[in-house]
């Protein structure tokens, strides 16, 4: 039996890259298999959400309008129990609610059978965005900038500033705390880039190798494993857009911390006895 799976481990052909593939280039910039992808996806996002709004404006529904605008109806009941603003509730709508259904949809891409089956000298011409550390990397990017727009608005900017830098002579244990949230920015954007890259990395990796393993029985045993990452996508998708909603919140209702320093806690205690 052992002989028999090294045999088959062999025989199969099981490519996995980390990094995506250019698969021509346009004036020396490379395309990639993954750009390629996230292209149609972005198109086929427009597509449906812009038949959907078309579709609600003049008042005809069908199923699939009706659980488009049902998820979009629970987001945005998601956003207002997060984002007790509803001014600025509504001007992260767009954000949160366009990471969601991107994300969602690039995710799904990479659960259709045979994508990395279409081969261009020796390249798989596509490929999930959301398997390429370089989009996810900068989708958290652009979130965590959005984030700090809304609280400098906010906030002003002397406001939001004080969330990370303080007097460590005047307020040792707030100037420690400043530097503790300002290392928490950076790893909360190095996690989000990671978590979606890796889960849909090892997808694509479980699919392919299921795939290779069971050859013409994959047709029976595939199914149950995509189905399984359909929702594993929507989870992703879920939490990228749960995650900016709560870093916005938490971004916006910063107060600044009472000073700690010996002097101001003297002065406090004079002004309680006067």
């Amino acid at each position: 039996m052992a002989l028999f799976n090294s045999t088959l481990l062999a025989a199969t052909e099981i490519h996995v890259s980390i990094s995506t593939q250019p698969v021509f280039h346009i004036f020396g910039f490379p395309i990639t298999n993954a750009l390629i992808t996230g292209v149609i996806g972005i198109i086929l996002t427009v597509a449906i959400l812009w038949y959907v709004a078309g579709k609600v404006k003049r008042g005809t529904y069908n199923r699939f309008v009706g659980l488009v605008q049902w998820v979009f109806e629970g987001l945005l009941k998601q956003i207002d129990g997060i984002i007790p603003d509803k001014k600025l509730a509504r001007k992260v709508t767009p954000l949160a609610v366009t990471i969601f259904f991107v994300v969602l949809i690039s995710y799904w891409l990479s659960v259709i059978p045979g994508l990395e089956s279409i081969m261009w000298n020796g390249v798989p011409v596509l490929r999930s965005l959301t398997a390429d550390l370089n989009f996810t990397l900068a989708l958290a990017i652009i979130t965590l900038v959005t984030v700090q727009i809304y609280a400098v608005k906010y906030l002003g900017s002397l406001g939001n500033s004080q969330r990370y830098f303080k007097n460590p002579l005047k307020d040792p244990i707030g100037a420690f705390e400043g530097a503790l949230e300002l290392i928490g920015e950076f790893s909360r954007g190095i996690a989000l880039a990671l978590r979606l890259f890796g889960n849909a990395f090892a997808g694509e990796v479980l699919l392919i190798v299921i795939a290779a393993l069971t050859s013409y029985a994959s047709v029976f045993v595939l199914p149950p494993f995509l189905a399984f990452e359909l929702f594993i996508g929507f989870i992703q998708a879920y939490v990228f857009f749960m995650l900016c909603l709560i870093f916005t919140a938490l971004a916006v209702s910063h107060h600044p911390s009472p000073d700690h320093s010996p002097a101001d806690a003297k002065k406090k205690k004079a002004l309680s006895k006067a």
